[in-house]
Order: C-alpha cells, then structure tokens, then sequence
C-alpha cells in the first residue's frame, strides 16, 4: 500500500521525539517553514521511556513563544501514532497542510524577503 500525503511535508527522523528541542523547531520557522508537526510513539509506549513526553512538552513551549513573537502557536502541533498507523500520518499531514494554507505564509519569511 502505498501511502500519499502532500509533497511540501518534508520528513526530518529521528530516534525518539524526546531527541527534538525547541531550537529545532523554531529553526525550521526562521529557514521559512510555514507551519511543524511532530508525529511520536503512542504515550506510554515510548521505546525510549519518556521521549515523547518530553516533545509534547517541548511543542507546547514552542507553540507559547510562536504565540508570542507574532508568527502564531497553531503553526505547530504534536501528534502521536503508532508505526503501524502510516494511512493516519498520512492523514494528519494532509489536515495539517490545510491548516497551514488557511493561516497563509510564515509571517517570519514575509520579514526575511524584505530585509534581502
């Protein structure tokens, strides 16, 4: 089965959620990502015991200071799914896409056109 989700998600992996910090996420924002979802392990299941307890509480700091700065917290999300859930993530980048293109363009990237 062959899985379709839209081709501007862009899949970066790693070996456990719990490895995703802040800067990482906001990185992607200053190099012009319109909007970030971190897909983990089902809670309680993390293979790494608390990894992705720990990226729903760095997510929720993130979307905070989102919030903050101007660029809007409902550009960032955490959801968690099993490995065997591949027809969800492909749902869940869909949903998410949608709800990136109605809130529009990275307000940040706006900012970076006009300075170069």
């Amino acid at each position: 089965m062959r899985l379709t989700y839209p081709p501007n998600v862009k899949i970066v992996k790693v070996p456990c959620t719990g490895r995703v910090d802040i800067i990482h996420m906001l990185k992607a924002f200053e190099n012009g990502a319109d909007g970030v979802f971190v897909a983990g392990c089902l809670e309680g299941e993390c293979h790494f015991l608390k990894g992705n307890l720990r990226a729903k509480k760095r997510v929720a700091q993130t979307k905070a200071l989102l919030d903050e700065c101007g660029i809007g917290g409902d550009r960032i999300a955490m959801y968690n799914l099993s490995s065997a859930q591949g027809q969800r993530f492909a749902e869940i980048s869909r949903e998410m896409t949608e709800k990136v293109r109605q809130l529009g363009p990275n307000p940040a990237r706006k900012g970076r056109a006009k300075a170069a």
